[in-house]
């Protein structure tokens, strides 16, 4: 699937996998997508697979990035990792979300295990 360059979240999902690869992760895909929706990173955290959900709000107007992932969206990230899963094998997963008010590592926040599914 071709990725869209003009996205403008992409320089926040980039910085994002370069600072957790940093931290020891190994990025396995960007931007998987299927029928249930997409997954901005799946990496890999020793044993664990771990779907990454990349958040910036450059404004508070609506809230801030945290608040953006909604149950709504938790939803279809978990389905989303599931066909993942269902393609690639079962194993150890997890959740994890980067936060952002502005594409800076400065104004970067990592949550581990951000909801369960």
């Amino acid at each position: 699937m071709k990725i869209n360059q003009n996205n403008p979240g992409l320089p926040a999902e980039n910085l994002a996998a370069s600072y957790l690869i940093e931290r020891g992760l190994k990025l396995l895909v960007k931007n998987y997508h299927s029928r249930f929706g997409e997954i901005d990173l799946i990496m890999q955290d020793e044993n664990t697979l771990v779907f990454v959900e990349v958040r910036l709000r450059t404004t508070q107007r609506f809230g801030n990035a945290g608040a953006s992932i909604t149950k709504q969206k938790q939803a279809k990230l978990i389905r989303t990792a599931l066909h993942y899963l269902q393609q690639h094998g079962q194993v150890a997963c997890r959740f994890d979300a980067v936060l952002m008010n502005k594409a800076d590592v400065d104004h970067l926040v990592w949550l581990r295990n951000a909801f369960d599914a």
